[in-house]
């Protein structure tokens, strides 16, 4: 699904992916983390606590994304790369993850007509504990860009800016066009008239 915000150049974004592996110096961790990281994610002790970072690429199978005014269920899938960054303090309770997150051969299709819509997206999640340890304390950030480009048409959907949701879940900040907000947290459906009619939702 779309997770969107300011505009990210992809170069950038693949640049950061060839960084991560080498990892940063530091002595072996010796204290219990909370919450625990990820197998994927090697983490160093350093003089403020404890980072650990890591990149993985994986598959997101078809799954229902969201409902046009036919009824047609649409469907997202794609592959995603990230590169995520976990910061600890000297407690060993995690105060900060950042995960740099790219999508491609993405698409939202019609499994009813066959039709696809095909996409990029590239984001920046930053989620800040309140409480150390506590994922349920934690403001998220989102930046970032989405887009969906039909040749002929031009680009019928467009997601460019912040986004900030609260501990509670709800959405706080919200700037640039975001057409998913739009649609799922002010229920403005016809947001996506233009998408359900390309892929045949009509």
């Amino acid at each position: 699904m779309f997770r969107l915000g300011p505009p990210i150049l992809v170069a950038a974004v693949l640049g950061l992916l060839t960084l991560v592996p080498a990892g940063l110096a530091g002595q072996p961790v010796t204290q219990t983390l909370t919450p625990s990281p990820p197998s994927f994610l090697t983490c160093h002790a350093v003089g403020g606590g404890t980072i650990c970072e890591g990149s993985r690429t994986f598959t997101e199978d078809p799954h229902p994304d969201f409902v046009c005014g036919n009824g047609d269920v649409i469907l997202d899938q794609g592959t995603v790369r990230q590169v995520v960054t976990r910061y600890y303090d000297t407690d060993g309770n995690l105060t900060r993850r950042v995960i740099h997150e790219f999508w491609s051969d993405a698409q939202k299709s019609n499994p009813r007509t066959g039709a696809a819509a095909f996409y990029t997206q590239a984001s920046n999640i930053t989620d800040v504990l309140a409480v150390p340890g506590d994922f349920g304390s934690a403001t998220e950030t989102v930046t970032g860009q989405g887009n969906i480009t039909v040749p002929g048409l031009g680009a019928i959907l467009l997601n460019d800016g912040r986004i900030v949701f609260g501990a509670d879940g709800a959405l706080e900040f919200s700037a640039g066009p975001q057409v998913f907000i739009d649609y799922f947290v002010n229920g403005d459906t016809a947001v996506l008239d233009e998408l359900c009619a390309v892929l045949g939702a009509t």
